[in-house]
């Protein structure tokens, strides 16, 4: 079939280039829908990224209202299947208990998304509820990692990343909690940032207060991608509690400029936690890029509590997602969840967190605050905290500890499991910072590793800066030019 650009052309076209390509008349929206639906076509049954395409979306490209004059000008966009729901669309969530779910309204970012000219045609994969970290359910999908479909994608975002990485879209949207933005971007070579509380709506169901740790973002192979969807979609919903803040400066703009020198604290053990002795060397080079390009750069650990902080995040997770599936239950007239129809560990979770007191609860605010409170102290010193993006090699596929298919009985003992890889995205999600994964080494695998850069609130455009800068500094690429064993060359 007849595409409008070659593939080696494609795979080397980011959002920000399509949109200069339909600018100049060259390719039409509808042009570009097609040949993601190809290219879909042609690398899904491989890794199993996208759950489905929305033929008339691909068709007409102005449908759901989406603005063709928007900054994106129609570049076809897939959507994490959580999160903001698509009016008329399937939602399923990764759960056979919510087969057949389908959203009722746009949420406020999904109106965003549309009039910034993302057209959304199609949802990608997610483990059931988004929860653990991987999506690997046989009796849904199982979602391999393109760079070796041997390894898991990781997660939450599992679907984004893998559609991305592999050339189906240059950009698709993701969620955070904990990590779901910029654990998978790290393991797929991409960026991935999760924004400062009060940039994405995660309107209507939740609030920045009420949703504490989750946010919206996307994953991207550029930088500038990543700033003009943040630019283009911020903004919260009238009612919002949080403030929603706006930069001075577009991050399109401030991308072009080198930070000046930061001083960046660099460390990898944190409480019980610390990295593979290979990651640690692949952050010594890291520094030492670092350290070329003017930043001062000192191995220091900021001053925390992480056992407290471990222990009030899993609280947080515990209650959120007990009462999250408390809704689902009432909705449907039932009193527990089906046992066919619901994961071991989400059940679990359930029982753990639906009675869950005031005073648990309060505990584990006291503890969000003076770790908020620490965290910002620590950056009237430091502008950057760098740490690998994960402290463990990522793991083969069908590795069930990290899966909600668990049969570990002890629900607390299934999260530390987690915290043992997952160490190092979650006190951003906590504090409601922003934190960024840059595709900047490799695993002894040959899987990418990602490095993770966080900071204080509202100075995402500072990290933005910084992968500009890394970016420049590699060439423009990178991860020069190396492409995934599942991509639309191949």
């Amino acid at each position: 079939m007849k595409t409008v650009m070659s593939w080696d052309e494609w795979a080397a076209c980011d959002a920000t280039a399509m949109v200069a390509l339909v600018k100049k008349g060259d390719v039409m929206p509808a042009e570009l829908a097609q040949q993601t639906a190809q290219a879909t076509a042609h690398v899904n049954s491989h890794i199993s990224a996208v759950v489905e395409l929305f033929d008339d979306a691909i068709t007409v490209p102005e449908t759901g209202g989406t603005r063709l004059d928007g900054p994106f000008r129609g570049v076809p966009f897939l959507i994490k299947d959580l999160g903001p729901g698509v009016k008329g669309r399937l939602q399923e969530q990764g759960s056979k208990f919510l087969k057949g779910n389908r959203s009722t309204e746009d949420a406020f970012l999904t109106t965003k998304i549309r009039d910034a000219g993302l057209n959304i045609i199609g949802r990608t994969t997610a483990p059931e509820f988004g929860v653990c970290g991987s999506a690997e359910n046989p009796d849904i999908y199982v979602t391999h990692n393109p760079w070796n479909p041997n390894y898991t994608t990781f997660g939450s975002s599992a679907g984004a990343a893998a559609s991305v990485a592999s050339g189906i879209v240059p950009l698709a949207h993701a969620t955070d909690g904990g990590g779901s933005i910029r654990i998978p971007a790290g393991s797929h070579g991409l960026i991935g940032l999760k924004s400062t509380r009060g940039v994405f709506s995660i309107a209507p169901g939740l609030s920045d207060i009420t949703g504490y740790v989750s946010t919206q973002g996307c994953i991207s192979r550029t930088v500038r991608d990543s700033a003009l969807f943040i630019d283009s979609c911020r903004g919260g919903a009238p009612g919002e509690f949080m403030p929603y803040w706006k930069s001075d400066e577009p991050y399109t703009e401030m991308i072009k400029k080198d930070p000046a020198s930061l001083r960046i604290a660099v460390s990898h053990q944190w409480g019980q936690y610390s990295a593979d002795p290979h990651f640690v060397s692949e952050l010594e080079r890291t520094v030492a890029l670092l350290q070329e390009l003017g930043h001062q750069v000192e191995w220091v650990t900021p001053d925390i509590d992480f056992d407290a902080a471990f222990r009030a995040q899993t609280a947080c997770y515990i209650s959120n997602f007990a009462q999250f599936i408390q809704r689902l239950l009432e909705k449907k007239g039932l009193s527990a969840p089906p046992e066919d129809l619901v994961e071991p560990i989400n059940i679990k979770i359930w029982q753990k967190g639906i009675d869950m007191s005031y005073s648990e609860r309060w505990k584990m605010q006291d503890v969000f605050n003076s770790t908020s409170r620490t965290l910002g102290r620590f950056y009237e010193q430091w502008d950057i905290i760098l740490t690998p993006t994960f402290s463990k090699p990522t793991p083969l596929m069908g590795e069930t500890k990290y899966l909600t298919l668990s049969d570990n009985p002890d629900v607390l003992g299934w999260f530390y499991d987690l915290w043992d890889i997952f160490s190092y995205t979650p006190l951003a999600s906590l504090t409601g910072t922003p934190g960024i994964s840059i595709p900047l080494a490799w695993q002894q695998s040959g899987v990418p590793l990602g490095m993770h850069f966080q900071t204080r609130q509202a100075n995402d455009g500072v990290l933005l800066q910084l992968a500009a800068q890394l970016e420049r500094a590699l060439g423009g690429c990178f991860l020069k030019n190396a492409r995934p064993a599942v991509h639309v060359t191949q």
